[in-house]
Order: C-alpha cells, then sequence, then structure tokens
C-alpha cells in the first residue's frame, strides 16, 4: 500500500494525529513516525511527558503491523525511559523481530532529533484475522 493510502486510513487514529504524531516512511512490518514537540508535550518538571514516547511508539507499532490490513493489536508493551530528550522532535522505529501466526513481537526504538535513544519499547500483538 502506498505511504498516502496509508496515511489516511491512520489519520483516523486521532489521539496519536491530533498530538502530532506523522508517517514518515513505511515498508514491510516496518514503519518510521515522528513527533515535533511543543510545550503540550512536556510535563511539570519540563521534560517530555513518557505518555509522548508512548504514544508514538504505539502510533508506529500500529502502522507496521497493520500497514496491509487492520488485523493487528497490541496486547502487551514495555517502555524503558533510556535517556531525557533534549532535542525538538522525536522519532520512533518499529521493527518486527517475529510474526507469527497469532502473535507478533516489535523492536521500537525512540530517538530524538540529536540521535540519543530516549525509549526503547517492546510490543507484543495479536492477530484478530
Amino acid at each position: 500500500m502506498e505511504i498516502e493510502n496509508v496515511r489516511e486510513i491512520f489519520s483516523g487514529d486521532r489521539f496519536a494525529t491530533e498530538n502530532g504524531a506523522v508517517i514518515d516512511e513505511i515498508g514491510e512490518k516496518y514503519a518510521k513516525c515522528s513527533m515535533q514537540l511543543t510545550d503540550r508535550h512536556r510535563n511539570a518538571m519540563g521534560g517530555v511527558m513518557g505518555g509522548v514516547y508512548f504514544t508514538l511508539a504505539d502510533f508506529a507499532f500500529a502502522v507496521a503491523a497493520n500497514r496491509d490490513s487492520m488485523s493487528v493489536v497490541s496486547i502487551s508493551t514495555n517502555i524503558a525511559f533510556l535517556s531525557p530528550c533534549k532535542g525538538t522532535r522525536i522519532t520512533a522505529e518499529a521493527r518486527c523481530k517475529k510474526d507469527g501466526r497469532t502473535t507478533c513481537y516489535y523492536n521500537v526504538d525512540v530517538v530524538d532529533d540529536r540521535g540519543v535513544t530516549v525509549a526503547a519499547v517492546t510490543i507484543t500483538g495479536c492477530h484478530l484475522k
């Protein structure tokens, strides 16, 4: 499926897209998504809210796992916050490590625009069809 079609489909993922998530690249069981950070993404200490990393990683997983058909949902997610974000943009790259008959497993790296990995995420998904 072409990236413009995928962007149209995932425009319905309103929480992510209304918070600034965009699809940059797609591939076979792969997606790269990014988000420009603004004051709305900051916590009371001035850092990027953990939910921002989680939202972008979850969005990248959803795009990668459902590029060709909407049939995968996440059933388990683990996130490790590795470093504070000092940049103004974050990028999440989701890559499938295992795609079985009923479940799949993805690694998602969240990196800021300085090249620093700020979060590492693993997601197990379930095939609905």
